[in-house]
């Protein structure tokens, strides 16, 4: 019996909340199993950017995990999954994570994924960044996890908000192996320049 693709997908209190919408989304187009695990402070997140409902959210998912059912499935490193991504991921869960003291669901499977010695995708939200954020992103780093802040991609010519969150995304499911249908790749779908002056 084959272990499906599964992608644990966390959404952390930082804004940006249509990163993990927008990841629930392509899982489901690309046949990925996806996991959530919602934060509290992602709640009011979610209402303060959207008119969605958690109940509403938690539908696009395959499983819907509670923050604090540290007993779920994807807090064990015997449950086969392809990583992991954050996103937004908040200073708060990226620092919980890099201590390796976790107290909720979404930073113990984050812990699990980087002792599994699978992608963690940390995609990070805040600026200005001081030395103390910058030192735990190098330790993150150290420890195998990926931080991908979500940038625009100005060179797809984005028409939209949607759009440069598509690409966003699109490109930290690369990540896993996974290529999602809306992202615009140079050189296939974005003539490269020439590179002569």
């Amino acid at each position: 019996m084959s272990t499906p693709a599964r992608l644990v997908v966390g959404v952390s209190g930082a804004s940006g909340v249509a990163y993990g919408l927008r990841a629930l989304d392509a899982c489901r187009e690309l046949g990925v199993e996806s996991h959530l695990i919602f934060s509290k402070a992602a709640a009011l997140t979610l209402a303060q950017e959207t008119s969605l409902s958690l109940a509403e959210v938690s539908a696009r998912a395959d499983v819907a995990h509670k923050v604090g059912d540290v007993g779920a499935s994807i807090s064990s490193g015997s449950f086969p999954t392809l990583g992991m991504i954050i996103a937004p991921c908040s200073v708060r869960t990226m620092s919980e994570i890099a201590t390796g003291v976790t107290s909720s669901l979404l930073t113990r499977a984050a812990d699990v994924t980087l002792k599994e010695r699978r992608p963690l995708v940390l995609m990070v939200r805040e600026t200005p960044l001081h030395l103390g954020h910058l030192r735990t992103m190098v330790r993150l780093a150290e420890m195998g996890a990926v931080i991908a802040p979500p940038l625009p991609a100005f060179y797809a010519k984005p028409a939209s908000l949607e759009e440069m969150v598509d690409q966003s995304v699109g490109r930290a499911l690369d990540l896993f192996g996974l290529s999602w249908t809306p992202v615009k790749r140079w050189g296939l779908d974005l003539k490269p320049l020439s590179g002569e002056a």
